[in-house]
């Protein structure tokens, strides 16, 4: 028999730019911040009783390489019996992480899981491959491993080794996704975002890093206007509509949840905010990639034994506005008239408290971003089920449903 997971809590770090206020913290400090955060944060909860830590990281190649959730353990001064491990599923490997820990429970492995993500995109380092036989004579080129890929195996479909952005410049193809749209969704991103921060949605979610002064995410721009968005150059092809404006930053930070059984609230002291109903993940072609949210979404309902109908609250990572917007249509909650109207107007039930492009899009971390935000707008709403959902590079996507079981209440806001 398989017991019921819970998300009890969830806290991360304001999201700093690429170069920008948390460039100077090395990931594994990040991440034994916010794991640390996350073990305060439970009033009852003795250090000890954890029987796992679990984090995402999609480089890896830094200084976080040598198991990141093991070093935030350790760095965080939990017990040194605690372990650690660290998964990688590319921009989806916090929300991998969320499965594991919710898995665990369910099968009765563990009763209390921290769950989470980090990413320094800034401190990713360059990278150099060996040489394939002594002393060369040549050249070395540095790699960056910031993003996308690199060190490519000569064996792969150039169409699967594309970058990011000329992917999503397909899909938009693909899909008909205009411009004028991608630029009026990541207004509306922006727009959301303020007003989220602005009504306190974030207070109870979001914890600055001890000595660095940043109390919000850096990349939110409330001045920004479709003007200034219209202005921008594209980024990936000369005739494309792809740029900066309407695309996720690049990001520094890290977040973590709570996961534990029904026990879990004695050894908490927390009250779980919702359960873990359901989850996917697919994979398809690698060139478009953006759209694979779609199926992860629609399998993980299935399995939940619900429908769209039911669906109060979309967490989406926004990755591109233009790979948001394919899967928003697919799902029937987007609305063409919305963007190019009134671009604050509400799309339905997606991403109320603004997305990726406003916040960022720490690789690593953005899936417990997405799980943890959408646990506590179930319950300042009170809908009772809720869809967190991220693209992922490489073709693949993923879903969780959740459950409130703890009504409404708590912080305000947009849904």
């Amino acid at each position: 028999m398989t017991r019921d997971a819970y998300v009890y809590d969830a806290v991360r770090t304001p999201f700093g730019r690429y170069g920008g206020a948390l460039a100077g913290v090395r990931p594994d400090d990040l991440a034994a911040f916010v794991v640390g955060e996350q073990v305060r944060r439970a009033p009852a909860l003795d250090p000890a009783v954890i029987d796992d830590v679990i984090l995402g990281n999609a480089n890896g190649a830094g200084e976080e390489n040598r198991d990141v959730a093991r070093m935030a353990v350790l760095l965080a001064g939990l017990p040194l019996t605690v372990p650690g491990a660290t998964v990688n599923r590319l921009c989806g490997s916090s929300l991998e992480a969320a499965v594991q820990a919710a898995r665990a429970v369910e099968t009765g492995d563990a009763d209390v899981v921290v769950a989470g993500g980090v990413e320094s995109m800034s401190r990713a380092p360059w990278v150099v491959p060996k040489p394939s036989r002594p002393y060369p004579a040549g050249d070395a080129a540095l790699v960056s491993t910031t993003l996308g890929w690199r060190l490519v195996n000569p064996r792969m479909e150039p169409d699967w080794t594309v970058s990011l952005g000329e992917a999503t410049e397909r899909l938009r193809e693909k899909h008909g996704v205009s411009r004028e749209r991608q630029d009026a969704f990541a207004l509306r991103s922006h727009l959301l975002a303020v007003r989220a921060w602005e009504d306190g949605c974030y207070d109870d979610l979001v914890t600055p890093y001890p000595g660095v002064d940043l109390r919000h995410d850096e990349a939110i721009r409330p001045d920004t206007t479709l003007e200034r968005l219209a202005a921008l150059a594209p980024s990936f092809r000369e005739d494309g509509t792809v740029t900066a404006g309407n695309a996720s930053p690049l990001s520094d930070g890290a977040s973590a949840a709570l996961i534990g059984s029904e026990r879990a609230a004695v050894l908490t002291g927390l009250e779980p905010l919702a359960r873990v109903a359901g989850r996917a993940t697919v994979a398809g072609e690698p060139q478009y990639f953006g759209a694979a949210p779609v199926e992860a979404a629609n399998r993980a309902l299935e399995r939940s034994g619900i429908g769209w109908g039911d669906v109060g609250a979309v967490e989406l990572n926004e990755a591109f506005a233009a790979q948001a917007l394919v899967c928003a249509e697919a799902w029937g909650v987007d609305d063409h008239a919305a963007f190019l109207d009134s671009p604050i107007r509400d799309l339905a039930i997606l991403n109320g408290w603004g997305g990726a492009v406003a916040l960022g899009h720490p690789l690593g971390a953005s899936g417990t971003r997405v799980l943890g935000t959408l646990a506590r707008r179930l319950r300042a709403t009170g809908e009772r089920w809720g869809v967190a959902a991220l693209c992922i590079g490489v073709g693949q996507g993923t879903a969780v449903v959740l459950e409130n079981v703890g009504g409404a209440g708590g912080t305000g806001g947009a849904a």
